[in-house]
């Protein structure tokens, strides 16, 4: 596969490995501009090291990335000055206040001193900080530290943004609010990758990639995802639930089974086929079922599906 030379994003065949272990595993795929590229997989997927490959961070045991238009290997100052890193644990000062940090990282970006302050009054009134520009980062709740982290990446205004996990323990209001912010950075032409633990956050992707064992299993938009499912989905609400999905797991019929919220989705082949031999497991077993119904494909269900035949 060839990306496209207009790409935001364009690997080939991009590897990692720490001794005997492969943390990415010849990932070729291609992100456009203006897209926003969800990237979901489970912990040790190899999310994080792709993520950094990408940022320059590490140098690729194999392949190559193009991001923004800079190669990883060879232009690693170029990819700095278009890219917007944010990491995990992004390194705020917590002794310094909104506004210093977002002056610290003006200068250590380069930023012209002429347009310091009006990046920062244009990215606190952006991320809804102006009112705790004179407050110490240390005192900010984990939403606010993670918006002013964002604005601290944004600062040098970059092209492309690369985010992992930027909502991880964030509540959920203030998760809303920093999708908010990506959108209306998308909406002014900024390109974004982020990594999320979420499903809810993977279906406001144009496109998601599912990592497992360091491989891209499937790259898709949500609804592409789910249109590729193999099977149906039953979902059930069935007592005690944790029993009953041990029980539904040693069905023939049953291909895969989580649960989900109050209830278990199962993957089977065919509805029909898998109703009676699961109606029949429950009562011997003394399950109570309550209800039985084929429920629309989830992004959690199609992730669920491809780590299980990856794992075959």
């Amino acid at each position: 596969m060839h990306a496209p030379t207009d790409a935001a994003i364009a690997t080939e065949g991009l590897s990692r490995s720490f001794g005997p272990v492969a943390a990415v595993d010849r990932i070729s795929f291609s992100v456009a501009p203006g897209e926003v590229f969800g990237l979901i997989g489970p912990d040790g997927a190899g999310k994080t090291t792709l993520l950094r490959l990408l940022a320059g961070i590490l140098d690729p045991s194999e392949g190559s990335a193009v991001v923004a238009g800079a190669d990883v290997r060879t232009q690693p100052e170029l990819l700095r000055q278009r890219i917007g890193y944010m990491p995990q644990a992004f390194a705020l000062y917590r002794d310094l206040t909104v506004g210093e940090n977002l002056h610290f990282f003006a200068e250590a970006y380069q930023v012209p001193r002429g347009e310091i302050v009006s990046r920062t009054e244009r990215l606190l009134a952006f991320s809804r900080l102006g009112p705790f520009v004179r407050t110490l980062a240390e005192h900010l709740s984990g939403g606010m530290r993670q918006k002013l982290a964002l604005a601290c990446t944004l600062i040098h205004e970059p092209r492309m943004l690369l985010l992992d996990e930027p909502t991880t323990g964030v509540d959920p209001v203030s998760r809303r609010e920093f999708w908010g912010i990506l959108y209306d950075l998308n909406r002014r032409g900024t390109t974004v990758l982020v990594a999320t633990p979420y499903m809810d956050e993977a279906d406001r992707c144009t496109r998601t990639g599912f990592m497992y064992g360091g491989r891209l299993l499937s790259v898709a938009s949500p609804e592409g995802m789910k249109a590729r499912m193999q099977g149906e989905v039953l979902e059930i609400v069935a007592e005690p639930r944790r029993r009953a999905l041990a029980v539904a797991l040693g069905v023939e019929a049953v291909l895969t089974g989580s649960v989900f919220g109050d209830t278990l989705h199962l993957t089977v082949p065919e509805a029909a086929a898998a109703e009676p031999q699961l109606r029949d497991a429950f009562d011997r077993e003394g399950i109570s079922l309550r209800s039985l119904r084929v429920a629309p494909a989830s992004l959690e269900d199609v992730f669920i599906s491809l780590m299980s035949q990856a794992g075959r």
